[in-house]
């Protein structure tokens, strides 16, 4: 039998603006080449101390129970539902996208009834519409919403929903996948109880961890169960004493994930957190203001509109999957197209941590129009790269 040899890998090096994985600084992938010790070596242990003190900064909590969950966002949103909820809880979810059906799916997973709050895919849910869920219930175990729905574009309120939950004496659980260190949020300040992101949108490290953060109202009503957590690997109750001082081996950490974590961390608290977040909305309104001179339509709700991802309705007549893929092997950018409902039309354009710069804005403003251009899209030549610049001197 003849020997088979396989190419050596040599990825293409992308601009990556769509919904993530977002591109990561030097010195996070230079991380990633520190030399593996034990999960349970001294030295990772000091690594995993330091990367729960910088999560809380980042999470702007308090909480003990914070650290990095060994597996994507995914994992995350599992383990905020499967540890709280029970067969016969009640969960009242927004729905608005894609990734709020996902977190439905896990809570009748759980064995909830599930109450929906629906609104359009690109609109927010209304504080209204809320507290009528929650007053129709005898009983509401828990309340979730996205933060930033990343199939929408779409920012979703959070402290009036925190209030109306602690009313009625539900939890409240928060998606932050693509909002935490990017957008505002402020874990306790606000008043949320349960939230979980992931490590490759605003974060800018490669994909494997999901950070999640409890408070001690969470952990009180998970204590009290009456039933085991469905998932022996997402069980917090488990987690918890590998990432406490007590350190019981549960499962061989992903060691070189968290080392690239721990930089990523590093340099948000470095830029400074608030500085990061009006990086982030500087960069996202140049977007915006360059699609729109443009003469594209945003797509979610005005008012409520992600800086970290920007969603546009793809014009009448255009390729999607050809523009898209123009960008891709003309210009070196990927970004996202629409999920769902919205699949073909609109266009997903991320903005998130290490992505998030003003040469990106302008380089995919410029490289948009000519594939427009070619497509027979009538506009202004320079109008988006103009608008942009202006936008970026105001801001």
């Amino acid at each position: 039998m003849a020997d088979i040899t396989y190419r050596e890998l040599n990825p293409p090096n992308r601009i990556l603006m769509g919904p993530g994985p977002s591109n990561i600084h030097p010195r996070v992938q230079m991380a990633m080449l520190a030399p593996i010790v034990g999960h349970l070596d001294p030295y990772f242990i000091t690594v995993m101390e330091d990367t729960v003190k910088l999560l809380r900064s980042i999470f702007r909590t308090k909480n003990d129970l914070t650290f990095p969950i060994s597996g994507t966002g995914s994992a995350g949103m599992e383990t905020g539902f499967c540890n709280f909820l029970e067969p016969g809880d009640v969960a009242v979810i927004g729905v608005n996208g894609f990734f709020a059906e996902r977190m439905v799916e896990n809570a009748l997973r759980c064995g909830a009834r599930v109450v929906q709050v629906p609104a359009d895919w690109g609109r927010i849910i209304e504080p209204e519409a809320i507290e009528a869920a929650l007053k129709a219930e005898k009983k509401v175990k828990l309340l979730a919403l996205v933060h930033a729905e990343t199939s929408t574009g779409a920012l979703q309120p959070l402290e009036e929903a925190s209030r109306l939950a602690k009313q009625y004496e539900a939890l409240f659980l928060v998606d932050a996948v693509t909002s935490l260190a990017g957008h505002e949020l402020a874990i306790d300040d606000w008043g949320i109880d349960i939230c979980y992101s992931g490590t490759q949108k605003c974060i800018s490290c490669p994909p494997g961890l999901a950070p999640i953060t409890v408070n001690e109202r969470a952990l009180s009503t998970m204590k009290a169960r009456s039933t085991k957590v469905s998932s022996w690997y997402l069980d917090l109750s488990l987690l918890s004493t590998y990432w406490s001082s007590v350190r019981f081996y549960h499962h061989t950490a992903p060691i070189s994930m968290v080392y690239a974590f721990y930089q990523a961390l590093a340099l948000i608290i470095e830029e400074g957190l608030e500085k990061r977040i009006q990086r982030h909305y500087r960069n996202g309104s140049a977007l915006k203001a360059g699609l729109e001179a443009m003469g594209l339509e945003l797509h979610a709700q005005e008012g409520h509109r992600l800086s970290t991802l920007t969603t546009v309705r793809i014009p009448q007549g255009v390729d999607d999957a050809k523009i898209r893929g123009g960008l891709l092997n003309q210009f070196n950018i990927e970004i996202g197209g629409g999920l769902g409902p919205l699949k073909g039309q609109i266009w997903r354009i991320g903005l998130m941590g290490y992505s998030s710069t003003a040469e990106n804005v302008l380089l995919l403003l410029s490289s948009l129009e000519k594939l427009l251009s070619a497509e027979g899209y009538k506009l202004e030549p320079g109008a988006g790269v103009a608008a942009a610049i202006k936008a970026l001197r105001d801001k």
